[in-house]
């Protein structure tokens, strides 16, 4: 930015970094309480996006663990009203799903979101042949549907 004040970081900056951190350093147990004062703050798309940045580190690390369940849970109470967030963790759940090897439909694989069959095919827990074999036959984009079989065939490789 150029002018008087070039040097000058926009206030939603400044506030995206500091909720970054803080939600990064926060105790479980004020997990909750912090998501949603960052979701309170007046500029939306800012804070949904950090919020969403923390929920996929979060949803990552606890993907495969007994504490994703209650996690998830208190997660969906705190930003019910937030439809991107509440699709973001409905995804997480369904790469959890995959990822533990429980049952899943197809239908929600080939509906999800790019973000979703591109995590799906990159992910190291999501090892299901048949979600990939899916994803590389019915993925929405070809780079998804390239990568999927990549991994297959990485897969079917002896080492």
């Amino acid at each position: 930015m150029t002018g008087l004040h070039g040097d000058e970081e926009p206030a939603g900056h400044g506030r995206f970094a500091c909720y970054l951190q803080a939600l990064e350093a926060v105790a479980e147990a004020d997990e909750a309480d912090l998501v949603a004062a960052v979701l309170r703050d007046q500029d939306m798309t800012m804070a949904d996006s950090a919020v969403c940045r923390h929920l996929d580190r979060r949803a990552a690390d606890l993907l495969t663990g007994p504490a994703f369940t209650a996690w998830a849970r208190s997660m969906t109470e705190v930003f019910a009203d937030r439809d991107f967030l509440t699709l973001r963790l409905r995804e997480w759940t369904l790469l959890r799903t995959i990822a533990l090897g429980k049952p899943w439909a197809a239908e929600d694989l080939t509906s999800a979101s790019d973000w979703f069959q591109r995590t799906a095919t990159t992910m190291r827990f999501v090892v299901s042949p048949e979600a990939l074999s899916l994803l590389a036959e019915r993925a929405r984009t070809r780079r998804v549907r390239n990568a999927a079989s990549r991994r297959l065939q990485r897969r079917d490789q002896p080492n």
